[in-house]
């Protein structure tokens, strides 16, 4: 993240609200409240409709999207490789997020569905059925599909949504954001129900995390550390959100080296901006003679660097000395930190004393250590013999994610459609009164 991001985003919740901005972000609220009402009782076919009809207009209005993506890179200037990459569309990326909805819409409709159901000895019915949340806060910076892949899940779930871009993605998020509101408003639904904040103003996201006069049930901050750790400090609603993905990948003693490199190169290199990146590479020490410099090379000729403490720079070449705080930094770049541990024990006390509840991975042919691995790494999602960039609600089925939660109440891992909703009781009697 940028030196101007980090700035902007201290002072993202600090800065004073101007009375008509309070009075414009409040009626935003009131017509988000208005809208979910509506789409709380929608039908799934109507719902479906308006998210098909989404990707449609994205797929008409490519050309629009991909042209205002361009003024929004050309206006960031220099950026670190990662920030760009979050930033930049293409072709294929415009089609990923079209497709997206398209596989939102194919979903099962979470709304109404009865959870659990049992009868009393009294002769009461108890149903736990899906409800939406109601109006749901989405604060992002810089990923563009962001706008598309919140909006649609809110709809599917029954929710309305108040997003809050990036300043850096102002022009991209507002082209996507109008395909939205065509779709809403071709399917009969309001396009209310899906509101882009139309102001930079940094006082907004304050406002927001206030919960606009009652309005906003839920903020989901998507972002760098700073944003997130000050919604988290400050919302007065509740918060689905991760502060850091410290993801790790442990080389087991009985893992296939072949495997071992290809999982490593891949959770760390694919796209390391993304939340789901590995960050550190633990190898066990019994291995470390045939398995630590094979992945060390293949690491660094994907171009990472790999850093790491004294005992790994006497075992494999090119390795930079690593500190304290490398255990706990979430790099968002080519860069990986490296250490030997005492088998899978080892490396799961290394995970809890620095990993962020996020996403870990073993690498292994060893079935009982797999299992021992996924059952005492509390993580959000942990991982047999896969990558870590599998910490996404598309590889999970769920069509599209707004974030990940590493919270333990609500809402944890991939936020889909299913996190976006909560639940009532239904209770049917035929004239039970209480003794």
């Amino acid at each position: 993240m940028t030196t101007a991001e980090l700035a902007r985003n201290r002072n993202e919740t600090t800065t004073e609200a101007p009375e008509a901005l309070r009075r414009d972000m409040e009626a935003m609220g009131r017509r988000a409240r208005a809208a979910a009402a509506v789409l709380a009782i929608a039908p799934p076919v109507q719902k479906n409709g308006a998210l098909r009809a989404m990707a449609s207009a994205i797929r008409v209005r490519k050309a629009e999207i991909l042209k205002a993506n361009e003024a929004d890179l050309e206006d960031a200037g220099m950026l670190a490789a990662s920030f760009r990459d979050r930033l930049t569309l293409n072709n294929s990326r415009v089609e990923g997020i079209a497709a997206g909805l398209d596989e939102v819409a194919a979903l099962p409709d979470p709304v109404g569905a009865v959870m659990a159901g049992w009868d009393r000895p009294n002769g009461l019915h108890i149903e736990r059925v899906r409800t939406p949340l109601g109006v749901v806060g989405v604060i992002y910076e810089s990923r563009p599909n962001v706008t598309a892949d919140a909006g649609g899940l809110c709809v599917k779930a029954g929710n309305a949504a108040i997003l809050r871009g990036g300043t850096d993605s102002r022009r991209s998020s507002a082209a996507i954001a109008a395909c939205l509101t065509e779709g809403l408003e071709e399917a009969g639904l309001p396009g209310a129900a899906i509101q882009l904040v139309p102001t930079s103003d940094r006082a907004a996201v304050g406002l927001m995390l206030t919960g606009l006069g009652g309005t906003i049930d839920v903020i989901v901050p998507r972002g760098g550390k700073s944003l997130v750790g000050r919604v988290q400090a400050e919302a007065r609603v509740p918060v689905f959100a991760h502060l850091e993905g410290i993801n790790h990948v442990y080389v087991d003693r009985a893992a296939d080296l072949d495997m071992a490199v290809r999982i490593v190169v891949n959770a760390k290199m694919r796209r390391t901006g993304v939340c789901g990146a590995a960050e550190t590479l633990l190898v066990d020490r019994a291995v470390a003679a045939t398995h630590l410099r094979p992945l060390v090379a293949a690491l660094k000729g994907a171009g990472c660097e790999v850093r790491g403490d004294f005992e790994l720079q006497r075992l494999a070449e090119g390795i930079e000395p690593a500190t304290e705080a490398d255990w706990s930094t979430e790099y968002l770049d080519a860069i990986i930190s490296a250490k030997l541990v005492d088998g899978v024990d080892g490396a799961i006390e290394h995970i809890t004393r620095y990993g962020s509840q996020h996403t870990d991975s073993i690498v292994t042919d060893d079935a009982a250590a797999a299992e021992r691995f996924l059952n005492r790494v509390d993580s959000a999602i942990v991982l047999h013999n896969a990558s870590t960039q599998f910490a996404d609600g598309g590889e999970f089925g769920m069509g599209a994610e707004i974030g990940i939660a590493t919270g333990k109440l609500h809402a944890r891992g991939p936020i889909g459609v299913e996190q976006l909703t909560t639940f009532k009781y239904r209770v049917r009697g035929n004239g039970q009164i209480r003794p």
